[in-house]
C-alpha cells in the first residue's frame, strides 16, 4: 500500500506545478499532539499578481485540545498592491487515524476567516489530509475546498477545489529537504482550462531545533515557481513555530 502511495503522490509533486493560494499558506499534515501550545508566524510574498506583488503574514496561537483537535487562532495581514486587509482566521485540524497504525494516516482541516478591516468577503476552507511515509520518505496529499460568502455588494461566489503536495526526506533533525506544490483549479465541478488554472512547485526545508523542556522551534520554507502565466512567477513563504 505504502508502495502504491508512494508512486501515487511523488510523481503528482515532481510534474504537477497549480487559483493561487496565500503566499504564506502552509501544507498542512494530520497529526495531533495533545496539549500541546504553540506560537505560529508564516510570512510569504508572490510576484507578480495582477500587475504587482501580494504578501501575506501571520500570526497564531494554537492548542492541542485533545488526542484527535488540534485549534488555532490567527491574525493576519494581507496586501495586493495597493489593497490591504486584517483578518481573523480560526483553524481547526482533527487527527481521524492514529499516528502510524495504518498505511495512510489521516485527518480533516476546517478553517474559518472573517475580515476585521478592509474589502474582503469572509471565507471558509476545508478537506482531508493525507500522510504516508516510505524509509525516510514522508508524503502529503491534501485536498481543499474553498468558499467565500456573505460580501456586502452581492458578489456571487463558487465552491473552489484545490490541493496541497510534499516530499520530504528526513535526513536529520534541524535540516530535511523536500519538495512543495499548492494550487487550484477553479470551480469544484467546473475547472478552469489548463492556461487560467495556477499551479506552483520548488524546493522546500525543514527542520526542528529542540530547546528542552519540551519546548522546540521548527521552521519549513520554500520557493515555488509558476507553471503559467496564471500563476506568479515566484512565490516565496516561510513558517516558523514555537512549540511548548
Amino acid at each position: 500500500m505504502k508502495n502504491i502511495l508512494a508512486g501515487a503522490l511523488l510523481p503528482a509533486i515532481l510534474f504537477s506545478a497549480q487559483t493561487c493560494a496565500e503566499p504564506a499558506d502552509y501544507v498542512y499534515v494530520p497529526a495531533v499532539q495533545y496539549g500541546e501550545r504553540e506560537i505560529d508566524f508564516k510570512y510569504g510574498t508572490a510576484s507578480p499578481v495582477a500587475g504587482s506583488s501580494a504578501q501575506g503574514s501571520s500570526i497564531g496561537y494554537g492548542y492541542g485540545a485533545t488526542e484527535y483537535w488540534f485549534t488555532e487562532i490567527y491574525l493576519k495581514q494581507e496586501r495586493n498592491g495597493d489593497a490591504n486587509v486584517t483578518i481573523a482566521e480560526w483553524e481547526n485540524k482533527f487527527q481521524l487515524t492514529e499516528t502510524g497504525k495504518y498505511p495512510v494516516d489521516a485527518g480533516f482541516i476546517v478553517e474559518l476567516e472573517a475580515p476585521l478591516s478592509g474589502d474582503a468577503p469572509k471565507e471558509i476552507r476545508l478537506g482531508p489530509l493525507l500522510q504516508t511515509e516510505f524509509g525516510r520518505l514522508q508524503l502529503n496529499g491534501n485536498l481543499l475546498f474553498q468558499r467565500a460568502f456573505n460580501k456586502a455588494d452581492g458578489t456571487a461566489f463558487s465552491t473552489d477545489i484545490g490541493y496541497q503536495l510534499q516530499a520530504k526526506y528526513r535526513w536529520r533533525p534541524a535540516l530535511e529537504l523536500g519538495l512543495q506544490a499548492m494550487g487550484e483549479m477553479g470551480k469544484w465541478n467546473n475547472w478552469d482550462s489548463a492556461d487560467q488554472q495556477n499551479h506552483r512547485i520548488g524546493p522546500a526545508v525543514f527542520g526542528k531545533l529542540a530547546l528542552g523542556n519540551r519546548q522546540v522551534i521548527k521552521y519549513n520554507a520554500a520557493w515555488l515557481l509558476g507553471s503559467n502565466g496564471a500563476a506568479p512567477d515566484h512565490t516565496a513563504r516561510i513558517q516558523i513555530e514555537y512549540e511548548f
